[in-house]
């Protein structure tokens, strides 16, 4: 993975030395979005243990998993204030501080078989899962800035990829029989090494002078940097564009999270497929993201983010209403791969333009950030009580109107002029 930038726009702006210390600030984030994908990856692979453990039922497992979710969305509001004062740098190390220890309460939990305490710890992991998140992203998209092009996908890519292996390493241990509190030990140790060594690496969030990342169709001034100044959270969430890229985001986030979630039953269900017909589905669309995002910038890069975007967005549309139409496995597999990588650019590129000011970049990705996380608490559910009633596929069909929504919107994404 090449952090060094374009020759065109970094190598007149600063001196190697410079862009050595940017480029191993990239490398730093894109580990920590890894280890993020990894951890998560590495616990979801492990739910159906835990629900054995502590003899619950799918429901009442879904509930204690909404409070994880709900703690997350409860801090993504702070992250951006936080950061602001205390650095970023500090900000990620507090998130995954707090994971690690909310990993060693609920490991406890687990010996105890104590639902109770189970559930404050994923309450505390989902706050230090939002102070990773929205910390991460707020660190690409200054990396991304410093070097004058746009490489958040790549990012998030680093994220899928983590999750991926943080999957086969679940389930390899879960075949293994290793406990999941000596799972969950192992893995906060490593994270907590992680957080004490790579994010040093990062740059502060302090004025500079490196371009915005190139928008071929989306040229605009680039604002002079400014330390983001108090009231600055407020503003963020009172500001039209701040709140429509976030409705943006949110109907990326309910394309993506309704694939993750339901693509695999909806061909189970659908078309009466085996599981592991479901899952190969799955791959596919997980796949599909994987590299629509690793070599989706150059494409932002040289259409500009707006045109990008609604490519995007019409070949989720595309897809997701073949998938959901479709009695025939592949040509449903045809749709998995069009949704995938319609779904794959729209939220880094949300993350990428709430940031286009430096000055308000923290305070505007954690807006964006909370107003997108809002689909994984509302979108499961709904799609799930709505599968109840018409069936699965012909449900994700609602999912249509948050991508034509983003669709129209994606406008609001325009690079911001000074």
């Amino acid at each position: 993975m090449s952090f060094q930038g374009d020759a065109s726009t970094t190598a007149a702006s600063a001196p190697a030395a410079d862009r050595a210390v940017v480029r191993r600030a990239g490398i730093a984030t894109f580990i920590i979005f890894g280890t993020n994908g990894f951890i998560f990856a590495s616990w979801a692979a492990r739910i159906p243990a835990v629900t054995q453990t502590l003899d619950l039922t799918t429901g009442e497992m879904g509930l204690i998993l909404l409070i994880g979710a709900i703690g997350s969305l409860c801090a993504m509001p702070l992250v951006g204030p936080t950061a602001g004062r205390i650095g970023i740098v500090r900000t990620v190390r507090l998130g995954g501080l707090l994971a690690v220890i909310a990993g060693g309460l609920i490991a406890t939990a687990l010996v105890l078989h104590s639902v109770v305490v189970v559930a404050a710890g994923l309450a505390l992991f989902g706050v230090g899962i939002a102070f990773w998140d929205v910390g991460q992203n707020i660190a690409g998209a200054d990396v991304e800035h410093r070097l004058g092009r746009t490489i958040m996908p790549q990012f998030h890519a680093g994220f899928s990829g983590g999750a991926v292996i943080g999957a086969l390493v679940g389930a390899a241990l879960s075949a293994a029989g290793v406990p999941l509190p000596v799972h969950l030990a192992a893995i906060m140790v490593a994270v907590l090494l992680i957080m004490v060594l790579v994010p040093r690496h990062f740059l502060p969030l302090t004025a500079h002078d490196a371009p915005a990342p190139a928008q071929a169709a989306d040229d605009g001034a680039s604002p002079a940097p400014a330390p983001q100044g108090p009231g600055g959270a407020r503003a963020a969430w009172t500001d039209r564009r701040t709140l429509l890229i976030g409705v943006v985001v949110l109907g990326a986030t309910l394309t993506e999270g309704a694939g993750n979630d339901w693509i695999s039953k909806g061909v189970v269900d659908g078309l009466h497929a085996s599981e592991s017909a479901g899952a190969g589905l799955f791959a596919v669309f997980v796949g599909a993201m994987t590299v629509a995002r690793w070599f989706g910038g150059r494409i932002i890069d040289r259409l500009g983010r707006v045109m990008a975007l609604r490519l995007s967005m019409v070949s989720a549309l595309i897809g997701l209403a073949v998938y959901s139409l479709s009695g025939i496995y592949w040509i449903s597999g045809v749709g998995a791969l069009l949704w995938g990588l319609g779904a794959a650019l729209a939220f880094p590129m949300g993350m990428s333009a709430a940031s286009d000011d430096p000055r308000h970049a923290a305070s505007r990705v954690s807006v964006v950030a909370t107003i997108g996380y809002i689909a994984f608490l509302a979108g499961p559910p709904f799609l799930g009580f709505l599968g109840d009633q018409v069936g699965l596929r012909p449900a994700l069909l609602a999912i249509l109107v948050p991508i034509a929504v983003a669709l129209i919107l994606a406008g609001a994404t325009r690079k911001e002029s000074a």
